[in-house]
């Protein structure tokens, strides 16, 4: 559904506008044509209610590169829907949700729809031009990967659980098995570098502080390497006042599932709208505790706090420094805390301290028990099976050896549409 190189210059991005006001659709179709580089091939008022919807043959028949739909904020759901029928339909046609940027769950729906873009309904044609801008550099580079990256958010239930020593050993032990893995550190105050050795010149603050030029050019730049290519977005070196909004974040991570088979994600110490929306925006959220009581407490408090977004689906519990305790089984961890436990962490401090300290992950000493568990938790994650829609099913490690598979909720894919 795409136009050459040379009419697209010659003519502009082929656009076609979908709205359910007319006086609103008139208004982006002058936005559109302000912007002298696009063209509105196609001005409809209504959204598709099926497959078999002429709008949709509309939309094939004038080869429209581009689908800009107004969500009215009086019912954003029609609008949701319309963007996801869209996509299922044309998934080489790109979106650009419109809408108000002061409701961050309809701006996360519209791009776990199938959106690529949102663009402030407010917002003059500059922010058009911004958005053409963006897709018009993402045609001009080579063909990416038709795999998207699936994205782990590792948070911890409370301070010191290990959920960095655990996102590191993850990352390390993914890009071990699979390459073209990146690291995101999303803490407060970054921990991850540590634990690899490395001095990042950039960090995420860069990151956040440019997503209205970024682009897959200056995001690589941003990336410290470590050993067999793995990378990583460095965290804050000092606490910072930076706080994205949701089509920021959805902009970033955009970028990143085109570029990468894998995102990790560290958000430990963070409890907040930031990590609600990465936990949104993610497959799997690993929320590592350990078995004693603070720690379980905590665990059901954060995943309360979770259940106020789309992140609950997808939350498993990691048991790190695991020890068995008489008389108090899984059963009780999973009662306790209201989350399911996919995996456990063997106790070996004596092991990861020194590790930490020296930034060696201990997922490249393949002879210990502890690297052998971050082996197997990565190859958990990588190999989860997925469903026609993209969901996918992780289920608890040792129900996998007994035959008898305990049923479990599905952690649905994050449906982030890069250069899709």
């Amino acid at each position: 559904m795409t136009l050459n190189t040379e009419n697209r210059i010659m003519q502009g991005i082929a656009v076609a506008i979908l709205a359910e006001d007319r006086e609103q659709s008139v208004i982006l179709n002058t936005r559109v044509e302000s912007t002298h580089m696009a063209r509105a091939v196609l001005n409809q008022v209504g959204f598709p209610h099926g497959p078999s919807d002429a709008v949709l043959r509309q939309l094939q028949d004038q080869r429209a590169e581009i689908a800009l739909v107004d969500i009215d904020p009086r019912n954003a759901q029609r609008a949701v829907r319309a963007i996801e029928l869209i996509h299922s339909t044309f998934p080489d046609l790109t979106i650009f949700a419109v809408g108000e940027m002061v409701q961050p769950t309809i701006i996360v729906s519209a791009m776990r729809a199938g959106a690529r873009e949102f663009v402030d309904r407010a917002a003059g044609h500059e922010a058009l031009i911004e958005a053409f801008t963006r897709f018009t550099a993402t045609l001009s580079r080579a063909q990416r990967s038709s795999s998207k990256a699936r994205v782990f958010s590792f948070i911890n239930a409370k301070g010191g659980a290990g959920a960095t020593t655990t996102a590191v050993n993850v990352a390390v032990a993914l890009q071990e098995a699979h390459g073209r893995v990146v690291l995101v550190d999303f803490a407060p105050i970054g921990h991850s570098a540590l634990q690899l050795n490395l001095r990042p010149q950039f960090t995420i603050v860069d990151a956040l502080q440019n997503l209205h030029r970024m682009d897959l050019s200056l995001l690589d730049g941003l990336m410290t390497p470590y050993r067999n290519n793995l990378h990583l977005l460095a965290g804050a070196q000092v606490p910072h006042g930076t706080i994205p909004t949701a089509s920021e974040l959805a902009r970033l991570f955009d970028l990143l599932v085109s570029q990468y088979h894998f995102v990790v994600v560290d958000c430990s110490g963070r409890l907040d709208g930031t990590m609600q929306m990465i936990c949104d925006l993610s497959n799997a959220v690993l929320l590592v505790a350990q078995t004693d009581v603070v720690s379980l407490w905590s665990a059901g408090r954060v995943h309360q706090f979770l259940q106020e977004g789309a992140g609950r689906d997808r939350l498993r519990m990691v048991l790190n420094r695991y020890k068995k305790i008489p008389g108090f089984t899984d059963e009780d961890v999973e009662k306790a805390t209201n989350c399911q436990v996919l995996w456990k962490v063997p106790n070996n401090y004596q092991l990861i301290g020194p590790a930490i300290d020296k930034g060696s992950p201990v997922a490249m000493m393949g002879n210990h028990d502890v690297s052998r568990s971050y082996q197997g938790l990565a190859a958990e994650l990588a190999g989860a099976a997925a469903a026609s829609d993209g969901a996918l099913s992780l289920v608890y490690q040792h129900d996998k050896t007994d035959g008898k598979q305990r049923p479990s909720g599905q952690l649905i894919v994050s449906p982030i549409r890069a250069g899709q």
